[in-house]
């Protein structure tokens, strides 16, 4: 078999030579796959060169018309040889994968402008006009350092829709219950998932269903209330495909305006870099040396390099550019410039995203309903020399945002 591209303006063509039967299915599954990972949305499919195929053939076609219809995109058989048209004809799918009519663009919607950035391009999309959230520290994280964790610090903390956030919590009924398995965890948008550290190294989540809310033990963290403002869609336009968190986070906030944002997004991960626990030293009384080298490596995993990568990944967070002294226990170094942030993310196996304006709720609860969990990451910016993993990047994505006006401890 024999495959080459083309791409004419937003059309992406593959015109395909050979026998499309068991074995080169499976080639030309990897060959769309590829495609649609790289962006495309509206793909035709030239069949005339193609004297035979089978099931299996036929089976790839109605995946990839699904998948596009799934993100709102098209996906045409066009050309089709005596053979191929034939076989479609007979089953029934003719008309619908070798329609003569040519897919519309898609429109462009009236509630978004598109921003243009060194790194990345960006559509915004707006939500709710003033909309702002509140925020709320929970605990004290200096604690994981000098081992001073108790019952007493272990609070439980609800996470409906309206309300998402990131820290250090597990799922189960109590402190002792909870005590050799907390980690990091993210929530958002009725969906809660966490990395334990009882050496299972296995995710676990809940989601929200009827009248379940999930509810955590948390030892500490930030939790978010209140409505986005704005939908924030991202294309990397570097050489690379990918941008980095510290290019695509300075976008963001140019876009927002605010000095500090929460945000939650859903996004291709070209690779993060991060760090996750091992098992959780304050509970061990180890003393202050537990995150210096080479003690660290006992109760720390860091990223050497990119983890998860091509994984659709859900974050969450906060981003700021300025000061703020209610938030400095909270905020670490993202990049230079006095950029500014504390990100979690939760990695997912690889699930091509609708275009345009989209809702939170749905992607969510798609990821989960849909894709495999694979593991939980507080993202560093790793700038060590020599054995640094530099930052996680990211292809697309859509992010949503809201400035933080209200700051509350507990």
């Amino acid at each position: 078999m024999e495959i080459t591209k083309q791409r004419s303006k937003d059309i992406f063509s593959l015109t395909v030579t050979g026998r499309l039967d068991g074995y080169w299915s499976d080639h030309l599954a990897r060959q769309l796959d590829a495609v649609i990972r790289d962006g495309a949305d509206r793909l035709q499919l030239d069949l005339a060169g193609i004297d035979y195929i089978s099931s299996a053939g036929i089976r790839v076609l109605l995946q990839s018309f699904k998948q596009m219809q799934n993100i709102g995109g098209s996906f045409s058989v066009t050309n089709p040889s005596e053979h191929v048209r034939d076989v479609l004809a007979m089953s029934g799918l003719l008309d619908i994968l070798a329609s003569k009519r040519q897919p519309e663009a898609p429109s462009a919607s009236a509630a978004s402008y598109t921003v243009d950035h060194p790194s990345a391009r960006l559509q915004v999309f707006s939500l709710s006009s003033g909309a702002r959230l509140g925020c709320r520290i929970l605990g004290e994280p200096n604690k994981l350092v000098h081992g001073r964790f108790s019952a007493a610090d272990c609070r439980t903390v609800k996470f409906p829709l309206s309300t998402f956030g990131i820290g250090l919590g597990a799922l189960g009924s109590d402190f002792q219950d909870c005590r050799g398995r907390f980690g990091e965890f993210v929530a958002a948008a009725g969906a809660l998932v966490y990395q334990p550290t009882d050496g299972t190294n296995v995710p676990d989540y809940l989601v929200s269903t009827g009248s379940l809310i999930p509810e955590l033990q948390l030892l500490h963290g930030i939790v978010f209330e209140g409505a986005f403002g704005v939908l924030i869609r991202f294309e990397a336009n570097t050489e690379t495909g990918a941008v980095s968190l510290a290019d695509l986070a300075r976008a963001l906030l140019d876009v927002i305006e605010a000095d500090a944002v929460g945000l939650v997004m859903v996004a291709e991960s070209a690779g993060l870099i991060g760090a996750a626990l091992r098992r959780l030293p304050a509970l061990e009384q180890v003393g202050a040396s537990a995150f210096e080298f080479p003690e660290i490596r006992q109760w720390i995993s860091l990223t050497s390099e990119h983890a998860f990568p091509g994984s659709q990944t859900l974050v969450a967070g906060i981003l700021a550019s300025g000061g703020d002294d209610r938030l400095s226990p909270v905020l670490r170094p993202l990049g230079g410039g006095g950029l500014l942030g504390h990100l979690h993310a939760a990695a997912f196996s690889y699930r091509t995203m609708p275009k345009g304006r989209i809702d939170l709720q749905d992607c969510v609860a798609t990821l989960f309903e849909t894709q495999t969990v694979q593991g939980v990451l507080h993202l560093l910016n790793d700038e060590r020399e020599r054995i640094g993993g530099g930052q996680s990047e990211f292809y697309r994505g859509a992010c949503w945002m809201a400035p933080i006006t209200e700051i509350a401890t507990a």
